[in-house]
């Protein structure tokens, strides 16, 4: 649905930070585009739908999503074909799961047609800041939270809805090196380890720490219960080539549903490829590459898009993985997901709209 169809007031900044970014150069997530769209719901209805300049808000020291935790996000892309088009890749996907994480987190979901109208608005008043330079992209946050002011365990009755913006490269400069975790959990059964909560990765961040300071980039997250099952890799979805097959652990509730994982799934069945979605044990990753069976492991996301890994640490012994080469799934799969992503081949699945 277009914003013809919605009443999205434009506010516009008076100038533009543009001229300050170079956009040969991009960290991940340092520079944001000049506005943002916000919506809020009161009333029990979104109202005051917006594009403004980005700036800080005004918060309320009782606000209820910094006491209880309701906050949710999704991460997602904008690129720019060759004629300069702002192209975005399954963003109602990602709507969708947005309203997965609401409705765990108790929060109010959000009408589609509010969520692609306020990205396209927004992307149609900040297009400039959509790079074009190889393996860059805008990348593209929507978040809620609480807004709500009150001491007490219950749902808020109101809500904001923001989408910001910002130009990135690339996520990894090199291959990350893993640790199998086997000790602290992400997420358990009946928990909230599928929904994009805020949450999810604040309680990562402590052992990711112990991880990095033992020379390790990541993590590698195991079942609850048992540490025997792999099930999510540090900010990715995981996978392997075993035996010549696509290997990856089955989605659950306690296992991110990853776009960028669905898409390497089907994009893989497309090409022929055996794909086997299920449990993947430590033990059979690691006697794999001890055999030669695992010849590539790669984390898959919307940050990474598609990351393969040099090493996997277990129990105090490092694994080297074998080094990508261009005939590698991952880099085919990578390689084919950035031409479908910026327009250079044709979209069989109907993943790609123009803004």
């Amino acid at each position: 649905m277009t914003t013809d169809l919605l009443q999205i007031e434009l506010r516009k900044g008076t100038s533009s930070r543009i001229q300050e970014v170079d956009f040969d150069n991009l960290p991940f997530g340092k520079h944001f585009s000049d506005h943002m769209f916000v919506a809020d719901f009161v009333d029990g209805q979104w109202q005051n739908l917006q594009i403004v300049p980005f700036d800080n808000f005004t918060l309320s020291p009782a606000l209820s999503s910094l006491h209880y935790g309701q906050s949710i996000f999704e991460g997602m892309k904008a690129y720019k074909n060759e004629d300069g088009e702002v192209l975005l890749f399954r963003a109602i996907d990602n709507a969708r799961r947005m309203n997965e994480s609401a409705k765990r987190m108790c929060m109010a979901t959000i009408p589609e047609e509010v969520f692609i109208s306020g990205l396209e608005a927004l992307l149609r008043v900040d297009a400039d800041w959509v790079p074009s330079q190889p393996g860059s992209s805008l990348y593209i946050r929507p978040y809620m939270f609480a807004t709500d002011t009150f001491l007490g365990v219950a749902p808020s009755k109101t809500y904001k809805f923001v989408i910001f913006t910002c130009p990135v490269g690339t996520y990894y400069a090199k291959p990350p090196k893993l640790k199998v975790e086997t000790e602290y959990i992400r997420s358990a059964p009946g928990g909230v380890g599928f929904a994009k909560c805020a949450g999810n990765y604040a309680g990562s961040l402590y052992p990711t720490m112990l991880a990095q300071q033992a020379g390790y980039d990541q993590l590698i997250w195991t079942d609850a219960l048992t540490h025997k099952y792999i099930e999510e890799s540090g900010t990715m979805n995981i996978m392997f080539i075993i035996d010549g097959k696509l290997v990856t652990p089955a989605v659950s509730d306690s296992i991110l549903r990853g776009v960028t994982r669905d898409s390497i799934i089907q994009i893989a069945r497309s090409w022929g490829v055996d794909v086997e979605e299920r449990k993947v044990s430590v033990d059979e990753v690691i006697q794999g590459i001890e055999d030669g069976r695992l010849t590539e492991a790669f984390g898959a996301g919307t940050a990474v898009v598609v990351s393969p890994y040099s090493l996997i640490g277990y129990e105090g012994h490092d694994y080297m993985l074998p080094e990508p080469t261009e005939e590698s799934f991952c880099r085919k799969v990578f390689h084919y997901l950035s031409d479908l992503r910026t327009g250079k081949i044709d979209d069989p699945f109907g993943w790609v709209t123009k803004v």
